[in-house]
């Protein structure tokens, strides 16, 4: 399932409301679709979360007859993790309440549990939680970055220091540069920070145990 292909594709056109196009998951190592914006957020999320060994838009769907009335679902997101699939829909919060949906909703979870795997309605993230992970997702492509950096910031004792410290931790490579590898750092999860704050120079990292 992990190489399914989505069950449908997006059609593109002159005055649609939906906002849609492909991410380029660092997890995946492809393109994946998303049809919203808050789609493509919880991609940037799923993308960043090392325990997500896997990404699959639109993955199956469900069909059944329920409640007299023939219902059909394709859920938007399948992340197979370290533990149990997650079958993720993604919804407004304003929308998740509306009884068509909440229908839906329910009747996927029940489906989903009932296999044992784990089912998920995502919402809208902390706004600045998302501003951080999207800055982190500029810096997610491994091969942009010189291994020898990556290396010296990996061993060297960083704990504690700020970003703006560590753009100057290692004076032989330019400042620009050491700060872009500590960010793709972070990405990898290499160093942690408190992402419910901005990230900026006064950021304190953490080396991850």
């Amino acid at each position: 399932m992990s190489m399914a292909a989505p069950w449908r594709t997006f059609v593109s056109y002159k005055g649609q409301r939906h906002y849609s196009g492909c991410f380029w998951s660092a997890t995946q190592g492809d393109l994946i679709l998303y049809e919203s914006r808050l789609e493509l957020a919880r991609l940037l999320f799923a993308d960043f979360d090392r325990a997500v060994r896997g990404i699959v838009a639109q993955p199956f769907l469900l069909e059944a007859e329920v409640d007299g009335r023939r219902r059909r679902h394709v859920p938007d997101f399948l992340l197979l993790t370290e533990a149990l699939p997650i079958v993720v829909d993604v919804k407004p919060a304003s929308r998740v309440s509306k009884p068509d949906i909440a229908f839906v909703l329910a009747w996927t979870r029940r489906v989903v549990e009932a296999r044992g795997w784990v089912y998920e309605v995502w919402s809208e993230p902390p706004p600045i939680e998302l501003a951080n992970v999207r800055l982190l997702a500029g810096y997610r492509r491994e091969w942009l970055f010189d291994p020898a950096v990556l290396a010296e910031l990996r061993e060297a004792d960083l704990e504690g220091m700020s970003l703006g410290a560590v753009r100057l931790a290692l004076p032989h490579w330019q400042p620009e540069i050491v700060a872009a590898s500590a960010l793709h750092l972070l990405w990898q999860k290499h160093f942690l920070a408190d992402l419910a704050d901005p990230l900026d120079a006064t950021t304190v990292l953490r080396v991850a145990a």
